[in-house]
């Protein structure tokens, strides 16, 4: 027996397509007309609502103004024309792997930092993450909190209306914060390191679905105390996977566990990252807890580069190939379009006469920060600076470490230092036989370690040791300066493991080769 063909009805697509589509029959026996013109109906507002909407004028970020037309001694990291289109705040997000870091940035921001095969595959991080995120709070103070804080892209419009259902605000931003996004495993340590150097405070994420403290969990923390870091949030992560008493008694082995360190007294938040769940209270913490920090945007631009690209595709046209793309962290200063700028040590060279270095030399082509295209780059926040130097020199994070700065502005360039070194009692995360954690073993001559200057990770042979001062060959140039605090950590069962840090008190210097 066979079924007559099903009633059809004609729908136009958003791209203009028209279908054939059936239409449910949901009675016995025919469709009324006026059922049939309720369904046409439907189907027009439905196509109405497909189609591309002529484009209103927000969401609109006001263009910067030029550089030379602002008065940089009356400007503060929260003006507008500053905070609207660049972050100004750097956080870091540390913590044990797989304790939930990368997808706490996914859901504050809305980006995903983990963007390589071999990490997604994973599910781990191995390069430095980043993403950028605007906080906002409503201007309605009937507005209760902590949901009068909301967190979006870095290419979110000015002034958006209040999402709650009946408030009259507007949101009015009030942070614009870079996040990195820190390897958790352990033998990431030195990239975790390299990320520290451009941090002003930190996310501590611990899971509760694990006992308290992991082993990376400790080390990033006094990684963060030797890099000076006060500012510190710590984030119960997964509390969707615990019972609301083993949820308080983690939170008792948190409390245990931060005494007397750098977090004692920090906030405790419970969150879900997964479930985006009190997500707010993190954005209303951030913005209650730490502080931006103050700025110089009179002296001379100095960036730390964490990353390096080259943004070409295989196969571009010649015309259309541009140069290469240095990412990091400006220290102080300000950074504009069209500055002659210099990136040192730049190409190392070894012969009989020593070490040489060439600097790199180069113009600002363009700035951005995610998606905002700037006109001029302050101290703060991560940013792309794009130049002519030739792409090969920049892909595959071949700059990190360097410095980048105007020409002729930079630090020296060290072969040697000299400097006052403290070490940990302990060793994080390294347990001896009897299950007690290791001691940190003295120097000793001869012992080659890694030394983190800055973004630079660089091997160092101890020349000397004599007190508490040592003399470090590096076995790689670094641009530094006295004064600068650096990390030392040593090969233990094949993994860099932390064993304490340095200040530098001086140095030998070379002088660049120019052409």
């Amino acid at each position: 027996m066979s079924t007559p063909p099903a009633e059809t009805v004609e729908t136009v697509d958003k791209f203009g397509n028209s279908t054939q589509e059936p239409v449910e029959d949901h009675h016995s026996g025919s469709e009324s007309e006026s059922e049939h013109e309720a369904y046409e109906g439907h189907e027009d507002k439905a196509s109405k609502s497909i189609a591309p909407e002529p484009k209103a004028e927000k969401p609109y970020i006001p263009p910067q103004p030029e550089p030379e037309t602002i008065d940089w001694t009356k400007m503060t990291p929260s003006s507008p024309e500053i905070i609207n289109r660049q972050a100004t705040i750097n956080i870091g997000t540390i913590g044990h792997v797989a304790h939930g870091k990368s997808t706490v940035v996914k859901a504050i921001s809305g980006v995903q930092t983990v963007r390589f095969k071999n990490e997604l595959e994973r599910n781990i991080t191995i390069k430095l993450g980043y993403a950028n995120a605007k906080i906002y709070k409503c201007s309605n103070p009937e507005c209760p909190r902590p949901g009068n804080y909301r967190s979006y892209k870095s290419d979110k419009e000015v002034d958006p209306n209040c999402e709650r259902e009946g408030c009259a605000g507007k949101y009015e931003l009030v942070r614009h914060v870079s996040f990195v996004d820190c390897p958790g495993h352990d033998i990431l340590m030195s990239t975790m390191l390299s990320g520290a150097a451009v941090m002003d405070a930190a996310l501590l994420l611990i899971a509760g679905n694990e006992t308290c403290p992991q082993p990376q969990t400790s080390e990033h923390l006094a990684a963060i105390e030797i890099m000076k870091l006060k500012h510190i949030i710590i984030l119960q992560n997964k509390v969707d996977l615990m019972k609301e008493a083993s949820a308080l008694e983690h939170y008792q082995s948190i409390l245990k566990f931060i005494r007397g360190t750098v977090a004692d007294g920090s906030p405790i938040i419970p969150i879900s990252a997964q479930l985006k769940y009190n997500i707010d209270a993190v954005n209303e913490q951030i913005v209650k807890r730490i502080p931006v920090p103050v700025r110089d945007f009179t002296a001379t631009p100095h960036m730390i580069v964490i990353r390096s690209f080259d943004v070409n595709k295989p196969g571009a046209e010649i015309d259309d190939l541009k140069g290469g793309v240095a990412g990091g962290s400006i220290l102080n200063g300000v950074l504009k379009l069209g500055d002659e700028i210099e990136i040192r040590p730049g190409i190392v060279s070894r012969s009989e006469e020593g070490v040489k270095c060439k600097p790199i030399f180069s113009r600002v082509v363009s700035l951005f920060a995610e998606n905002n295209d700037l006109k001029f780059a302050v101290p703060g926040g991560l940013i792309g600076v794009g130049t002519k130097v030739d792409p090969t020199l920049c892909r595959a994070d071949r700059l990190v470490g360097f410095v980048l700065g105007l020409k002729g502005k930079l630090p020296a360039i060290y072969t040697d230092l000299e400097v006052n070194y403290f070490l940990l009692r302990r060793l994080l995360g390294v347990k001896t036989a009897d299950g007690k954690q290791a001691k940190v073993q003295k120097l000793t001559k001869g012992e080659v370690l890694m030394v983190n200057i800055g973004s630079t990770a660089t091997g160092a042979k101890v020349v000397s040791v004599k007190g508490d001062g040592a003399k470090l060959q590096l076995t790689g140039p670094a641009c530094t300066q006295d004064g600068e605090k650096i990390a030392l950590s040593r090969r233990i069962e094949k993994h860099w493991r932390l064993i304490g840090w340095a200040t530098i008190i001086r140095g030998t210097h070379i002088d660049p080769t120019l052409d």
